[in-house]
């Protein structure tokens, strides 16, 4: 198969594309900078572009949608930009190029309003409750998306749950440069329980439901590990990893969620590019649980994580070694 991959210049996309090619497909890869897939064939360029995306499309059998502004900083109107009218544009042209199927990748943010989820499946995404202008526009992403879906142009939504692996700046050298810093608290003693998706699953589950489409057009699933552990335990794994101290200092949850709201709107009206220390989505992220019914999703997919939480924690040790601890932890 033809494929397209969105984003790949990001850790899923690339390792999305790499997996595809591994598989034996005929890769193209497009995004604003190369993606360094060997094997793939680049197309620079983004999906604010209408003539950029019509040749990305152009000849494709499959699409794998990963492209996005993924940030807790920005304008409303940026993240409208790229996320919702990005895939509007994306899924036009795909249809009109004659794609045959199209996998969204979206993100359990869509369907969370905040509140602890524990083994819930894929709720329907709702852009009026999420929290944040990520997680709205992905949520309107995903429904225009799953609106797309007919028997001609089959159309899936796949959400993978907190990705991360060698490699990760969203969540990995994040909690290390915070934590190497002694500015990482546990919030409520980290004790919600929550799951995570080592990046080789959840690249091989996105794979999966290209391949998969008969079986799950016009649904959304949500992929992780299935191995919901505490907060706590989590980051002191991968600070373990990456040879920091683990967070030891506490903060009331709802203390957190309060201070996030006010630095959020001071971020905002300040208009800072950097990502700001806390923001309310990461304190409820960090201090309810959100754990999901694996399943259905396992069935659907015929698939199954191949990459255990421990072993994943493994391999984040060995990318970073003694050198690369003392690296990140002085940044």
């Amino acid at each position: 198969m033809r494929v397209l991959v969105t984003g790949a210049s990001g850790l899923l996309g690339r390792a999305v594309a790499r997996q595809l090619v591994g598989q034996g497909h005929d890769v193209t890869t497009f995004q604003r900078r190369p993606s360094g897939v060997d094997g793939a064939l680049d197309v620079t360029g983004s999906v604010t572009d209408d003539d950029a995306v019509s040749r990305a499309v152009a000849g494709v059998q499959g699409v794998i949608h990963l492209a996005a502004k993924v940030s807790f900083t920005g304008s409303a109107a940026a993240f409208d930009e790229v996320n919702v009218d990005g895939t509007r544009r994306l899924l036009g042209a795909a249809r009109e190029a004659g794609v045959r199927d199209l996998v969204f990748v979206s993100s359990p943010s869509v369907a969370n309003s905040g509140a602890a989820i524990a083994g819930l499946g894929a709720e329907p995404a709702d852009p009026l409750r999420a929290h944040g202008d990520y997680s709205r526009t992905k949520a309107e992403a995903e429904l225009l998306a799953l609106a797309a879906d007919s028997p001609e142009f089959r159309v899936a939504a796949v959400r993978p749950h907190i990705v991360w692996g060698p490699g990760d700046t969203q969540l990995v050298e994040r909690v290390l440069e915070r934590a190497g810093r002694g500015r990482l608290p546990l919030l409520d003693a980290g004790a919600a329980l929550i799951d995570t998706t080592y990046i080789d699953n959840a690249a091989s589950a996105i794979a999966a439901a290209l391949h998969r489409m008969e079986h799950i057009r016009g649904r959304a699933l949500v992929i992780s590990n299935g191995e919901p552990r505490p907060v706590g335990e989590l980051l002191a794994g991968i600070c373990a990893a990456g040879g920091v101290p683990a967070p030891s200092w506490r903060v009331p949850g709802r203390l957190a969620r309060a201070a996030g709201s006010v630095v959020e709107k001071v971020w905002t009206r300040s208009g800072r590019a950097e990502e700001p220390p806390m923001t309310r989505f990461l304190a409820e992220q960090l201090s309810t649980a959100h754990w999901f019914d694996q399943r259905e999703t396992r069935e659907l997919l015929d698939w199954a994580p191949a990459v255990t939480l421990d072993e994943g924690l493994a391999r984040l040790a060995a990318h970073y070694g003694p050198a690369g601890a003392n690296t990140t932890s002085t940044k």
